[in-house]
């Protein structure tokens, strides 16, 4: 049997049969995912990319190849989750573009193709790192573009492919050291490999496991475990940039003008593993940072942002060492009392760690965390008493329900902002109960009033008060006060309605867009203006909000 020539139908059945041997391996895939730092299940990820992409080129099937390549790349475009999953997607954008315009290609048009597919993930990545997917993809389509020198039997140079991506998986172990270690191969690179293994059986007609958990071998459970416990040859304080921020920008007229270089240079210098991929409406981003906040900032100079997900990977990384410890360390004995919250920023967080918290759970406004999130934090801090402040409003129902699943004894304190979290835990008392400090925090609560500067999304009238897209707006305890296009302004207009005879203490914590010559200038206006109250001010690095306010 020989095929000489491929069309999009038969291109359609072999995407569907790839994505479908990815699917039935995806848990053995998953098991190896440990480099460089736990950001996502690389199987996960890679199945829900591609199958993604499988479903938009199964509802645009047709004869002309050209098209239906570009609907697999539009869907593994709006699908790709982490690393493997935008380098996948980025392998077969470059594949599709190089086959757009032709309604059938031959074996030595689809190996160039592999090629351009290869060469469009490496630009894709800022600092390429060898021995993973990419140079799975690059050996495999090396190969792919030899051997249809000799042959022009799709059939033939797919099997040359996959056997060379099979090889040059082997090879991983030889080129990153960890994996060498112990004694596994790279977890992308074996994705890719599944892919490949669909495609030619797609081609040859022999059959594959079909979707669902595949059985996996001995040799594979074994190197799977062994895999696992690559975590443990890491210590948490070695990830330099903590936050796996993910998101999309749809790409609008009247916005900053998009250069996808330019774009990728700019957001390189907020931390590594950037990862850039674009169409004419969309760009997709994932990259570690220390600052994650700003990243999405930058990205909204382009238009909207949507799809987004930041994951604190210290957090999972120190879970998944106590999962699966690299050598059994000594079981620590409870402690009496542990008390767990909710903020976004590296500030905040070190001050509430500060006056007493024992875990700061990454979240907020824009990223609530899930029950799950929180019943992890609740067995890490390792307590038989705990108290949870949840410190929104969005996030109270979550605490509580984690609070019924766990296993300690838990309670919350429905702290609705940050301030009222700050009070909550310098009323804790270490010798009371849990049933009276939940009382005491939360009677400690109302006697601080917050304040928030954040921007308006759009044009609105709330309370009497007119407010504009992209002007500020003062929030005091709930209620939006006061409104402008001057920051400054409308922060001085928010402690006015603040600050009253009785206030004593104004703690300011400013976020990571603020001026620091505006900072200034507001505390000069109320030593001015409120002689009587002391000031302290915060770094606390939050996004969204400029100004965080707290009197009490």
């Amino acid at each position: 049997m020989s095929i000489t020539s491929l069309d999009g139908n038969r291109f359609a059945e072999m995407i569907l049969s790839g994505a479908n041997h990815l699917s039935a391996n995806a848990e053995i895939v998953d098991a190896l995912n440990v480099f460089p730092v736990p950001d996502g299940d690389t199987g996960t990820n890679m199945k829900l990319s591609i199958t993604s992409g499988s479903k938009e080129a199964q509802a645009n099937k047709q004869d002309h190849i050209g098209k239906v390549g570009a609907s697999f790349a539009k869907g593994l475009l709006m699908g790709a989750r982490g690393n493997s999953g935008v380098i996948l997607s980025q392998l077969f954008r470059g594949f599709s573009k190089d086959i757009e315009h032709k309604s059938t290609i031959t074996g030595v048009e689809f190996a160039h193709a592999l090629k351009a597919g290869m060469e469009t993930a490496y630009k894709a990545v800022m600092k390429p790192v060898e021995g993973t997917i990419l140079t799975v993809a690059k050996d495999a389509a090396n190969k792919a573009v030899h051997a249809a020198g000799k042959t022009d039997d799709l059939i033939e140079i797919m099997e040359r492919t996959l056997e060379e991506a099979k090889k040059s998986l082997e090879r991983t172990q030889d080129l990153l050291p960890v994996l060498k270690e112990v004694g596994v191969v790279d977890s992308g690179g074996q994705g890719l490999v599944f892919v490949y293994e669909g495609f030619l059986s797609s081609l040859t007609g022999k059959e594959l496991p079909g979707p669902g958990p595949a059985v996996p071998s001995m040799e594979e459970l074994v190197n799977a475990q062994h895999h696992q416990s690559v975590h443990g040859f890491m210590d948490t304080e070695d990830i330099e940039f903590g936050y796996c921020t993910e998101f999309m920008v749809r790409l609008e007229d009247g916005k900053r003008p998009y250069d996808e270089d330019e774009f990728r240079s700019d957001l390189s210098q907020f931390g590594d593993s950037l990862l850039v991929i674009s169409d004419d409406d969309v760009a997709k981003v994932h990259i570690h940072s220390e600052r994650p906040g700003e990243v999405l900032s930058y990205g909204q100079q382009y238009g909207p942002l949507i799809h987004m997900k930041i994951e604190n990977m210290r957090e999972q990384h120190s879970a998944l060492t106590k999962e699966n410890p690299a050598g059994q360390a000594p079981v620590k004995e409870k402690q009496e009392y542990a008390i767990i919250t909710v903020s976004m920023g590296e500030g905040i967080k070190k001050l509430l760690k500060s006056i007493g918290a024992s875990a700061v759970i990454e979240g907020g406004q824009t990223m609530n965390p899930s029950t799950e999130d929180i019943v992890e934090a609740v067995k890490s801090v390792n307590a038989k008493n705990i108290i949870i402040l949840p410190n929104n409003k969005n996030i109270i129902m979550a605490a509580e329900q984690a609070a019924e699943i766990a296993e300690e004894n838990v309670v919350v304190v429905t702290s609705k902002t940050l301030p009222q979290g700050m009070a909550a835990i310098l009323a804790f008392n270490p010798t009371a109960s849990l049933e009276n400090n939940q009382h005491g925090m939360t009677e400690a609560m109302e006697d601080v009033k917050t304040g928030q500067v954040t921007y308006a999304v759009r044009d609105t009238t709330i309370d009497g008060v007119k407010i504009s897209k992209d002007d500020y707006m003062g929030i005091a305890d709930g209620k939006i006060v006061t409104s402008g296009p001057q920051l400054l302004d409308t922060a001085k207009n928010l402690l006015n309605e603040m600050i009253d005879e009785d206030s004593e203490i104004l703690s300011i914590l400013y976020g990571e867009d603020a001026d620091k010559s505006e900072l200034d200038q507001l505390v000069e206006f109320v030593h001015q203006n409120f002689q009587d109250v002391e000031v302290e001010v915060h770094d606390g690095g939050q996004p969204v909000y400029t100004y965080i306010f707290s009197v009490e």
